[in-house]
This record gives C-alpha cells, structure tokens and sequence, in this order.
C-alpha cells in the first residue's frame, strides 16, 4: 500500500490530523500523560482520564514548552519539550496509521498558528525520531492552510473576498485571502489578524455569557466584513463546533454571503498542500504571500560567461525555512558582496552591501568563496561567506563573515 499523505493541525490546545482524499479526521487535545508505575504513554482524553484516576502525571502547552526551552521532571526523569512533542505526534499519528493499517507518510505537512525557527527545528527533530525523512516533512502557517483548503473548493467559493473566523480556547483570529491575476504573475494574497476581543469559551455555558459572546463577534463581524464583497465566510475552531449562541452573528455573516462550518479546516488545507507535493506539476499555479512565504526577490550580479546575469538566490513565495542557497564564485576584485532585494509591492530595488572584511588581499579572479544563504524568518535573511583560496596557489584562510540582512 502507499505511504499516507497527512495534514496535521499542530496547537497547544488541540491538535487535528487529516488524510488528503480520505474523509476521517481526528481530534485530540494536546496534553501527555505518563504513568506513575512505568514508561507507558498516552494522550487526548486518555491522558485525562488516567490523571483523573491519579494514574498519571499530565503536561500541556508543549509548544510553548518547546518555545521557551522549558523542562518536566516525571518520575524522577527531566523531559525536554521536544521529548515529550516527539511522543505525543508517535501517538497522534499512530491514529491514521492504524486506521489505514500503514506507517509510512509519503508527506506530512504540519501547520501552525505561527511559524518560527525554534518550533520548526524542533519538528525535525521529531521527524527523525518518527523515521519520516526531512523532505517529506514541511511546517505552514494557518494562513497558508486556509488559503490552500479555499483553492481546493468550487471556484465560484473564491471567485471574491474569502473570509474565516477562527475561535478556540485562547483566540479570536480573523483570516481574509483574495487571488488576484495579473499580466505577469497570478496571487494568492492571505493575512491573519489577532482580535483584542477574544474570550474565554466558558462564558457560552451561560445565556449571559453567550449573549455578550455573541454580541463581541458581530462587533468583530460589521467591522471586519462591511465595504467588501466576498464569496464565502468559514467559521471554524471549537467555538463554532455549535452555533445556537451566535444567532446574531450568523445573521450578519449569512446576509449575501455563504458560510460554512468546518471544524477540521486547517489540517484539511495542510492535506491538500501535502498531496500538491505529490503532484507532477502544482495544482495551485499561483505566487502565495502570507505568512511563512517570502514577500522579496534577492539576486546576485554575476558575470557567466563573459555576460553580466541576475542570478536569483531567494525568490518570492519561497517558504523561508526551506529556502536555501549554496553557491560558489570567484572574486574579481571585489571587496564587498551586493544584494539586489525586489519587493513584490514595490518598483523599487534596494541594494544591500556586506563587506569583505579580514579576507586576504589577493591578485583578482584568485579568490573563491563558499556562500551559505538561508532565513532566520520571512524578513530576514542569514548570509555566510568563507574564504577558500585559490589552490595550492593560493590556500584557503579561515576567515568567515556572517551577516543577518533585513529584506
């Protein structure tokens, strides 16, 4: 049988696993719990349930954990977050894995609220310890999951505006993506934004509570929703899971508009990104600007034989973590090496300089440089250059500059 294609919702409340082209998905809360008596593990309500008991000791808020390099001590064992992150994605993923009697992963695409280095890294790390190979394994922002769940639903669903409101445990997220088609290059523009007015979800247990509730989101809804034209709202998150507390703001969300509900949203758009992977050529031929893409071009001058070319070493869309430059050229006198960075909303090119500093003076063209071009996030890139000679002519010195570039 072949490998599983899986999307996975990754949140410190709650994490969602979904299979692209397969209908089940899962829920689990993000908690672990091991037992007092031995090194057994479990997770989601399980964990709960035996702590309940006071089988167990829990832990939560993994991500923040991993974020903040923070420690548990159970049973006299002192656990990383990426411990105890490794354990519950085995047994998160052990969910699809039985269901579909297989545990090799042709792609996971893993998806978060926000992206950031440390996390990621982490995720490699977890992708060892799970034996699926680094290259089939990518991390995304929601913004980017929502985007790629809207393009795989009927065209006249996204033909305008798309809006999602996002409300879980600890947030009230507003999410708006629009695909724009130019002459030379079609968009797809998403954004997210954080509302001030998010609320604790046990306020919806009470009519008081629920009504203030529902009158903070139509609030949000005139706000957000008026002087624009969209095709379709989504409502997703724990906080929609019912509706019969927000019967004024599914007023004004449904007025010309259609809206759905879809609970398992952002780990489905993570399946579909991780099916397009698969494909011989994307399904989605378009440029993304959201979070986790790059909004800038950066490119080199450099002479190829005999003519002056710009070469591309960071394009716009790219993914920032998987962005990543190796090149090697000679040096024809210079004492400094110049970026050229193009926005995408703007004519403007700006040049960027980092010097040669400490490197040995040389006849020209009898120097060459080993250049390292990744990014510590979506503005800023990460540039190491080394010195390494020109043969036996010439050896290599052990100077070494690195320089951080805001695009």
């Amino acid at each position: 049988m072949e490998g599983l294609v899986i999307g996975l919702d990754l949140n410190d409340d709650y994490s969602q696993v979904s299979c692209n082209e397969k209908e089940k998905s899962w829920t689990v809360p993000t908690v672990i719990c091991r037992r007092k008596e031995k090194e057994t593990w479990l997770i989601g309500e399980e964990a709960y349930a035996a702590t309940l008991l006071g089988e167990g000791v829990i832990v939560d808020k993994l991500l923040k954990m991993v974020r903040k390099e923070g420690t548990s001590t159970i049973g006299g064992i002192c656990y990383t977050g990426t411990d105890l992150l490794k354990i519950f994605l085995k047994k998160l993923l052990d969910c699809p894995f039985k269901e579909f009697h297989t545990d090799q992963v042709e792609q996971l695409v893993i998806t978060m609220h926000g992206t950031d280095a440390k996390v990621t890294d982490c995720l490699m790390y977890c992708a060892d310890y799970l034996n699926i190979p680094r290259d089939r394994v990518h991390v995304i922002s929601h913004t980017e999951s929502f985007a790629y769940y809207v393009l795989s639903q009927r065209k006249e669903l996204w033909s305008n505006q798309v809006g999602l409101f996002e409300l879980s445990e600890d947030r009230l997220c507003y999410y708006e993506m629009k695909v724009q088609r130019g002459m030379r290059r079609n968009m797809v523009q998403a954004e997210a934004q954080n509302q001030e007015e998010a609320f604790d979800l046990d306020i919806l247990n009470s009519p008081s509570g629920s009504k203030l509730a529902d009158q903070i989101l139509c609030s949000c809804g005139e706000k957000l929703l008026e002087k624009k034209l969209f095709s379709t709202v989504f409502l997703t998150g724990k906080g929609f899971e019912r509706q019969d507390w927000a019967t004024g703001f599914m007023k004004l969300a449904c007025n010309r508009r259609r809206v759905f509900v879809e609970n398992v949203l952002f780990s489905k758009g993570a399946a579909v990104k991780a099916g397009d992977y698969l494909a011989q050529g994307t399904e989605f031929p378009y440029v993304f600007v959201c979070e986790g893409r790059l909004k800038a071009e950066v490119a080199l001058k450099v002479m190829r034989a005999g003519k002056e070319i710009l070469l591309a070493v960071a394009s716009y869309g790219d993914n920032w973590y998987e962005s990543k430059s190796s090149l090697e050229l000679i040096l024809d006198d210079q004492k400094e090496i110049e970026f050229i960075i193009s926005h995408l909303d703007s004519r403007k090119k700006r040049i960027v300089s980092v010097p040669l500093s400490g490197f040995p003076e040389r006849p020209r063209r009898t120097t060459r440089i080993q250049m390292n071009i990744g990014f510590t996030d979506e503005n800023t890139m990460a540039v190491v250059i080394r010195d390494k000679g020109f043969g036996e002519l010439f050896p290599a010195s052990d100077t070494v500059i690195r320089q951080e570039v805001i695009l």
